[in-house]
Protein backbone atom coordinates (compact mmCIF):
# COMPACT_ATOMS: atom_id res chain seq x y z
CA UNK A 1 0.00 0.00 0.00
CA UNK A 2 1.00 3.32 -0.91
CA UNK A 3 1.94 5.92 1.81
CA UNK A 4 -0.67 8.65 1.84
CA UNK A 5 0.70 11.89 3.47
CA UNK A 6 -1.13 15.03 5.10
CA UNK A 7 -1.87 17.08 1.80
CA UNK A 8 -3.07 14.37 0.20
CA UNK A 9 -5.32 13.57 3.04
CA UNK A 10 -6.66 16.86 2.43
CA UNK A 11 -7.03 16.79 -1.44
CA UNK A 12 -9.55 13.78 -1.04
CA UNK A 13 -13.41 14.65 -0.60
CA UNK A 14 -14.87 14.07 2.68
CA UNK A 15 -16.61 10.61 2.59
CA UNK A 16 -14.73 9.26 -0.60
CA UNK A 17 -12.11 8.00 1.59
CA UNK A 18 -12.80 4.11 1.49
CA UNK A 19 -11.53 1.08 3.51
CA UNK A 20 -7.42 1.79 1.87
CA UNK A 21 -8.01 5.66 2.85
CA UNK A 22 -8.76 5.13 6.54
CA UNK A 23 -5.82 2.44 7.02
CA UNK A 24 -3.45 4.93 5.42
CA UNK A 25 -4.53 7.80 8.09
CA UNK A 26 -4.57 5.37 10.99
CA UNK A 27 -1.32 4.05 9.77
CA UNK A 28 0.48 7.24 9.65
CA UNK A 29 -1.25 8.43 13.19
CA UNK A 30 0.06 4.85 14.68
CA UNK A 31 3.60 5.48 13.17
CA UNK A 32 3.47 9.57 14.73
CA UNK A 33 1.37 8.69 18.29
CA UNK A 34 1.14 5.11 19.16
CA UNK A 35 -1.34 2.69 19.64
CA UNK A 36 -2.75 4.04 22.94
CA UNK A 37 -3.11 7.65 21.54
CA UNK A 38 -5.05 7.17 18.68
CA UNK A 39 -9.00 6.27 18.66
CA UNK A 40 -11.10 5.91 16.06
CA UNK A 41 -12.46 9.70 16.66
CA UNK A 42 -9.21 10.89 15.72
CA UNK A 43 -8.31 8.73 12.83
CA UNK A 44 -12.14 9.33 11.53
CA UNK A 45 -10.75 13.23 11.61
CA UNK A 46 -7.98 12.83 10.25
CA UNK A 47 -9.52 11.18 7.40
CA UNK A 48 -12.26 13.89 7.12
CA UNK A 49 -14.84 11.70 7.35
CA UNK A 50 -17.67 10.75 10.33
CA UNK A 51 -16.40 8.77 12.96
CA UNK A 52 -19.59 6.55 12.40
CA UNK A 53 -18.43 6.04 8.71
CA UNK A 54 -15.56 4.14 9.78
CA UNK A 55 -17.80 1.10 10.85
CA UNK A 56 -18.56 0.66 7.30
CA UNK A 57 -15.27 -0.72 6.67
CA UNK A 58 -13.66 -2.09 10.02
CA UNK A 59 -15.78 -3.56 13.33
CA UNK A 60 -13.23 -1.99 15.46
CA UNK A 61 -9.72 -0.36 16.15
CA UNK A 62 -8.12 -3.33 16.64
CA UNK A 63 -9.47 -4.67 13.45
CA UNK A 64 -8.16 -1.44 11.77
CA UNK A 65 -4.44 -2.25 13.67
CA UNK A 66 -4.62 -5.86 12.55
CA UNK A 67 -4.74 -4.23 8.60
CA UNK A 68 -1.67 -1.72 9.44
CA UNK A 69 0.26 -4.44 11.19
CA UNK A 70 0.17 -7.31 8.28
CA UNK A 71 0.07 -4.16 5.77
CA UNK A 72 3.72 -2.73 7.10
CA UNK A 73 5.21 -6.78 6.85
CA UNK A 74 3.59 -6.88 3.76
CA UNK A 75 5.98 -4.03 2.48
CA UNK A 76 9.20 -4.49 4.28
CA UNK A 77 8.68 -8.38 3.16
CA UNK A 78 7.95 -7.31 -0.43
CA UNK A 79 11.16 -4.74 -0.75
CA UNK A 80 13.45 -7.20 0.71
CA UNK A 81 12.33 -10.05 -1.69
CA UNK A 82 12.44 -8.18 -4.39
CA UNK A 83 15.69 -6.53 -4.13
CA UNK A 84 17.29 -9.93 -3.69
CA UNK A 85 15.60 -11.58 -6.46
CA UNK A 86 16.60 -8.60 -8.61
CA UNK A 87 20.48 -9.13 -8.25
CA UNK A 88 21.86 -11.31 -11.49
CA UNK A 89 23.23 -15.01 -11.05
CA UNK A 90 26.63 -14.81 -9.04
CA UNK A 91 26.22 -12.16 -7.01
CA UNK A 92 28.80 -12.26 -4.03
CA UNK A 93 26.86 -12.92 -0.62
CA UNK A 94 28.27 -8.94 0.72
CA UNK A 95 26.44 -7.73 -2.45
CA UNK A 96 23.02 -9.85 -1.31
CA UNK A 97 23.79 -8.87 2.70
CA UNK A 98 24.21 -5.23 1.48
CA UNK A 99 20.54 -5.20 -0.62
CA UNK A 100 18.51 -6.59 1.68
CA UNK A 101 20.28 -4.51 4.40
CA UNK A 102 19.26 -1.49 2.05
CA UNK A 103 15.73 -2.52 1.10
CA UNK A 104 14.60 -3.03 4.79
CA UNK A 105 15.78 0.39 5.93
CA UNK A 106 14.05 2.02 3.00
CA UNK A 107 10.74 0.31 3.61
CA UNK A 108 11.08 1.47 7.13
CA UNK A 109 12.37 5.39 6.76
CA UNK A 110 11.49 6.22 3.62
CA UNK A 111 8.81 4.35 1.89
CA UNK A 112 6.03 3.39 4.48
CA UNK A 113 3.93 4.56 7.49
CA UNK A 114 2.73 0.91 7.58
CA UNK A 115 6.12 -0.18 8.01
CA UNK A 116 7.05 2.42 10.42
CA UNK A 117 3.75 2.02 12.23
CA UNK A 118 3.80 -2.02 12.73
CA UNK A 119 7.40 -1.44 14.51
CA UNK A 120 6.39 1.12 16.85
CA UNK A 121 3.19 -0.20 18.16
CA UNK A 122 3.75 -4.24 17.60
CA UNK A 123 4.76 -4.15 21.67
CA UNK A 124 1.48 -2.02 22.49
CA UNK A 125 -1.34 -3.97 20.91
CA UNK A 126 -3.74 -6.32 22.64
CA UNK A 127 -2.05 -10.13 22.83
CA UNK A 128 -4.44 -11.16 20.22
CA UNK A 129 -3.68 -9.03 17.77
CA UNK A 130 0.26 -9.45 17.73
CA UNK A 131 -0.95 -13.25 17.99
CA UNK A 132 -2.90 -12.59 14.96
CA UNK A 133 0.03 -10.88 13.01
CA UNK A 134 2.47 -13.39 14.01
CA UNK A 135 1.99 -15.39 10.81
CA UNK A 136 3.47 -12.58 8.42
CA UNK A 137 5.75 -11.81 10.82
CA UNK A 138 7.25 -15.46 11.02
CA UNK A 139 7.29 -15.34 7.09
CA UNK A 140 9.60 -12.45 6.84
CA UNK A 141 11.64 -13.97 9.08
CA UNK A 142 12.08 -17.48 7.40
CA UNK A 143 12.94 -15.32 4.41
CA UNK A 144 15.99 -13.93 6.59
CA UNK A 145 16.78 -17.67 7.56
CA UNK A 146 16.73 -18.98 4.18
CA UNK A 147 18.78 -16.34 2.68
CA UNK A 148 21.18 -16.43 5.75
CA UNK A 149 21.29 -20.28 5.76
CA UNK A 150 22.10 -20.16 1.42
CA UNK A 151 24.97 -18.00 2.40
CA UNK A 152 25.79 -20.14 5.25
CA UNK A 153 25.54 -23.03 3.39
CA UNK A 154 27.86 -22.19 0.05
CA UNK A 155 30.82 -21.35 2.78
CA UNK A 156 30.01 -17.72 2.72
CA UNK A 157 29.07 -16.74 6.48
CA UNK A 158 30.94 -18.78 9.00
CA UNK A 159 29.77 -22.23 10.05
CA UNK A 160 29.27 -21.66 13.70
CA UNK A 161 27.07 -18.26 13.63
CA UNK A 162 23.61 -18.80 14.99
CA UNK A 163 21.42 -17.93 11.95
CA UNK A 164 18.29 -17.05 14.08
CA UNK A 165 20.26 -14.93 16.24
CA UNK A 166 22.36 -13.26 13.61
CA UNK A 167 18.79 -13.16 12.10
CA UNK A 168 17.07 -11.82 15.67
CA UNK A 169 20.09 -9.06 15.91
CA UNK A 170 20.15 -7.53 12.47
CA UNK A 171 16.54 -6.70 12.16
CA UNK A 172 16.27 -6.03 15.93
CA UNK A 173 19.46 -3.12 14.90
CA UNK A 174 17.87 -1.82 11.52
CA UNK A 175 14.30 -1.51 13.59
CA UNK A 176 15.72 0.36 15.94
CA UNK A 177 16.45 3.17 13.76
CA UNK A 178 13.07 4.28 14.01
CA UNK A 179 13.56 5.71 17.35
CA UNK A 180 16.43 8.78 16.58
CA UNK A 181 17.05 8.30 12.42
CA UNK A 182 16.72 11.81 11.33
CA UNK A 183 16.37 11.82 7.48
CA UNK A 184 17.69 16.10 7.59
CA UNK A 185 21.16 14.66 8.53
CA UNK A 186 21.08 11.60 6.35
CA UNK A 187 19.65 9.40 4.32
CA UNK A 188 18.38 6.09 5.16
CA UNK A 189 21.07 4.83 2.18
CA UNK A 190 23.89 6.24 3.81
CA UNK A 191 22.79 4.79 6.91
CA UNK A 192 22.17 1.45 5.34
CA UNK A 193 25.47 1.25 3.77
CA UNK A 194 27.20 1.86 7.32
CA UNK A 195 24.92 -0.45 8.99
CA UNK A 196 26.14 -3.07 5.93
CA UNK A 197 29.75 -2.57 7.10
CA UNK A 198 29.50 -2.93 10.45
CA UNK A 199 27.86 -5.97 10.11
CA UNK A 200 29.83 -7.26 7.53
CA UNK A 201 33.15 -6.44 8.27
CA UNK A 202 33.18 -5.30 11.95
CA UNK A 203 34.50 -2.37 14.28
CA UNK A 204 38.16 -3.62 15.35
CA UNK A 205 41.09 -2.94 13.66
CA UNK A 206 43.00 -5.68 12.29
CA UNK A 207 46.53 -5.68 13.93
CA UNK A 208 49.30 -6.76 12.20
CA UNK A 209 51.05 -9.74 13.41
Amino acid sequence: MANTTASKLNEIPRGAVGRGGVLDVAARLFREQGYGSVSLRKIAAAAGIKAGSIYYHFGSKDEIVAGVLDAGIQVVHESMRQAVSALPEGTDAEAILRAAIGAHLRALLDVSDYSSANVRIFGQVPQSVRDANLPMRRAYEAEWDNLLSRLQADGALKSDVDIRRLRLMLIGALNATLEWFDPHRGSAEALSRTYADVFLNGILERQET
